[in-house]
């Protein structure tokens, strides 16, 4: 709204806040081959998150549908291959699990990157509602093309 347009001090100083019925989500592609995980995963918390938008709003769902190709081409820095591992707890006695980076590469290539950009966002009702809409895919073909996805060059 312009100063120009207010009929009052009060109108122009109004913080907007964005209502889920007034923006439609998007669907973006990334082709993580070659790219580094944490970059790839803190870039595709921010989209699905919606902060590259102007009309983003902490407390509301404002991002995009994010689709991930190519999950197990991603690459890690230094070492990390063959030291990273992943921690779980079965919830008994004695019950922690570690799985290796590798293992994971195997069985579960997509698992890597979910795990990543899950720890990125928020760890609450809205995080659980976002991680929804990321879908993560082994190899270039992906089933959302009636979606009409575009495509993300460069992240």
């Amino acid at each position: 709204m312009r100063a120009e347009n207010c009929n009052t001090e009060e109108e122009h100083l109004k913080t907007y806040s964005a209502k889920p019925s007034e923006f439609n989500a998007d669907w973006l592609v990334v082709d993580a081959e070659g790219v580094s995980l944490g970059r790839l995963a803190s870039q595709i918390a921010q989209l699905l998150r919606g902060k590259h938008k102007p009309i983003f709003t902490p407390h509301i769902d404002t991002g995009d549908f994010v689709i991930v190709v190519n999950a197990e081409k991603v690459r890690l820095s230094g070492t990390k291959e063959e030291t990273k591992s992943y921690f779980r707890h079965t919830g008994h006695p004695g019950g922690a699990r570690f799985t290796s980076y590798r293992e994971l590469l195997e069985k579960h290539p997509e698992r890597i990157i979910e795990h990543a950009v899950k720890g990125m966002l928020p760890h609450n009702r809205l995080g659980r509602q976002i991680i929804k809409k990321l879908k993560v895919y082994v190899g270039p073909e992906h089933p959302h093309q009636a979606q009409q996805p575009k495509i993300l060059e460069k992240l």
